[in-house]
């Protein structure tokens, strides 16, 4: 996937928040530990430091949800963020991003913090950010 693929996507299924361009999905996957896993429809974005992951983002194309396909990205993410070393991986999402909070709890996130007023849409009131991890299995 290029870097310009990436931000479209990102773009697509974010419409409220400022959206990520090539040149900073680039620089982003030229820094070591960094793992991308999907597709054209859907991609996760992970980073590895020593034994911890954080999910950068996970986005999947408005035409494409609710098709397994997040779940899928996030779950080869994680298992190359293992193989590299991670014992557990964390993130951040939007306390009112609904959807994103069933997918991470289905893929065994539990909350670890809350961040008030982390996210600032286009438009509108500061959102928080719920911190949530997850423990990888041991290999």
């Amino acid at each position: 996937m290029t870097p310009e693929t990436l931000a479209e996507i990102h773009a697509a299924a974010f419409p409220n928040a400022r959206s990520w361009s090539a040149k900073e999905f680039s620089a982003l996957m030229d820094q070591t530990g960094s793992i991308l896993s999907g597709d054209d429809r859907c991609f996760a974005l992970l980073r590895v430091t020593l034994d911890e992951a954080e999910v950068l983002t996970l986005a999947t194309a408005s035409e494409h949800r609710r098709k397994g396909l997040a779940s899928v990205a996030l779950a080869q993410a994680e298992a190359f963020a293992q193989k590299s070393g991670a014992a557990s991986v964390f993130l951040e999402v939007a306390e009112d991003n609904e959807a994103a909070k069933a997918l991470y709890a289905k893929a065994g996130y539990t909350q670890v913090g809350r961040r008030p007023g982390y996210y600032l849409p286009k438009d509108g009131a500061a959102v928080a950010a719920l911190v949530l991890r997850k423990q990888l299995q041991v290999v």
